[in-house]
């Protein structure tokens, strides 16, 4: 673990912390904007004009939440698109694995696999300060946006029963690409590790914390795939 070099109060002193949190608000500003993209074009699926428009007002409220966190890497004299290029591989990836083969893989996708990936971002904003975390929970809030996403796969599913075991199957897929994609983000950055495993002032986690923090993900996993009327 390094030491803690910041002076007290900014914590933004210290190399390794700013390391770690540049890193994470470039993996969730790149994020953002690929869920713009992918809804966008997720949105040509939709069965009604109405489902379209749903779809993609969600994309533009995604891609509003790109520009605070552009600016805030900006007020760390950091280039926003620097900061985001070591993720798109990763990211871009994720979204190749798991793209949607129709319109109620697309919403379980916009419902589930986002919140996973949301929940461990989460978690790792646990160990910043408040200014940064306060600004992670609200790029990564789900205030109704949601919603309607919901109340769709529920109306189809209670339409037809197979759909639910087939979207079942679907979100795990997406639980275990999700996982994969977030601990790759995690390993290949040492701030974001050093964070994790330990920082002077903000603490860490250790083997059993870590496990413990998965399980926390998953549990509320399997709370959404319940929302959705899916078993997990």
């Amino acid at each position: 673990m390094v030491a803690s070099t910041q002076a007290a109060g900014d914590p933004f002193t210290d190399p390794v912390y700013k390391g770690a949190v540049v890193d994470l608000l470039g993996a969730i500003g790149y994020g953002e904007i690929s869920a713009f993209e992918r809804l966008t074009d997720d949105a040509a699926m939709a069965p009604s004009l109405e489902d379209k428009l749903a779809l993609l007002a969600l994309a533009n409220r995604q891609f509003a939440k790109v520009e605070p966190v552009r600016a805030r890497l900006a007020e760390l004299t950091e280039d926003p698109f620097a900061a985001m290029e070591p993720f798109h591989e990763a990211i871009d990836s994720f979204h190749s694995f798991t793209a949607p083969g129709d319109w109620w893989e697309a919403l379980v996708k916009a419902y589930v696999g986002d919140g996973i990936v949301g929940d461990f971002y989460r978690e790792i904003s646990a160990f910043l300060d408040e200014e940064t975390r306060a600004l992670i929970t609200s790029t990564l809030s789900d205030e109704g946006e949601t919603d309607f996403a919901i109340a769709r796969i529920r109306a189809g599913i209670a339409a037809d029963h197979k759909l639910g075991g087939r979207l079942a199957l679907w979100g795990r897929r997406l639980m275990g690409e999700a996982l994969t994609q977030t601990q790759h983000v995690a390993a290949s950055r040492d701030a974001l590790t050093e964070i994790l495993a330990g920082n002077a002032t903000f603490g860490g986690l250790d083997l059993a914390g870590i496990g413990e923090m998965f399980t926390r993900v998953t549990t509320r996993h399997i709370e959404r795939m319940a929302t959705l009327g899916l078993e997990h």
